[in-house]
């Protein structure tokens, strides 16, 4: 609760208007969780979306994130990682932003920096900005703006065609196999986060890890061999957001430009 209210407004921005599934704990990080989507009991003041579920043939209520009050009724709640949609309430076809998922299978960190240098490597020659945040846990989260001009599946195809490319870089480390036993000791890029109702954790979300680690916005520079996932925690992130600020500020700016990019890549 202290965490979360002394990190507000840094986060909810990527809340704010967001569909939010939480991760609610009650028993602590050692017991028995619950991935909670659904709320059909909420009190009258929290803000919410019923969004139609074709896997459920029902309506989801779900929670919707941006005011802080909200933020800590959801962590009353027992909710310790906070996982909002890519999209906002008033265009849910359209996210405003995509990711590249890089999640480990059997191996270590070092080779998960060197993958998300290689998609920074493929970004930058096909003039697509992207920005890093540590997962909290094992893996890295490179977003790519899309200021909502484009949908899912638009952004889906992109990001399956930036997995591709680096998976052919880097064949011996990632793989885009969706079965777990297709993949092993290998890092799966997750272009598929990217489908409608899906969310992931938020930046500046804390992961149920024992040293309480935190989901943190990077500086491309400070992606080095040196980089370790329990670098950010709940007892340094106050410290490092005076120091840095806001590093996430662009992943909500100026999206890209698909056709000039769909371009690039045919030439």
């Amino acid at each position: 609760m202290k965490y979360y209210g002394s990190v507000a407004e840094y986060i909810l921005p990527y809340l704010k208007d967001r569909p939010c599934s939480m991760l609610r704990m009650p028993n602590g990080i050692t017991g028995e969780g619950l991935f909670q989507k659904n709320n059909e009991h909420l009190p009258e003041w929290v803000p919410s979306t019923d969004i139609f579920s074709a896997s459920n043939n029902a309506n989801l209520r779900w929670i919707v994130g941006g005011e802080l009050n909200t933020l800590l009724y959801m962590v009353q709640l027992g909710c310790v990682e906070i996982n909002p949609w890519n999209s906002r309430i008033g265009y849910l076809d359209k996210p405003d932003w995509i990711v590249i998922d890089l999640d480990p299978e059997g191996v270590g960190f070092t080779d998960v920096i060197e993958v998300a240098l290689t998609v920074k490597e493929v970004c930058d020659e096909w003039s697509v900005p992207c920005y890093p945040k540590t997962s909290g846990k094992t893996g890295i989260h490179i977003y790519i703006p899309m200021q909502a001009k484009y949908t899912y599946e638009q952004g889906k195809n992109l990001a399956h065609l930036i997995a591709l490319e680096v998976n052919r870089r880097q064949p011996k480390r990632t793989s885009v196999e969706r079965m777990p036993e297709k993949r092993k000791r290998k890092i799966y890029m997750d272009f598929l986060q990217n489908r409608e109702g899906q969310t992931l954790a938020a930046p500046y979300s804390v992961r149920p890890t024992p040293d309480a680690t935190v989901s943190m916005p990077l500086h491309w520079d400070e992606i080095t061999p040196k980089l370790r996932p329990t670098d950010f925690t709940i007892k340094n992130t106050a410290q490092r957001l005076k120091r840095v600020g806001d590093l996430w500020k662009p992943a909500l700016a100026k999206g890209i430009n698909l056709a000039a990019i769909l371009n690039k890549i045919k030439t």
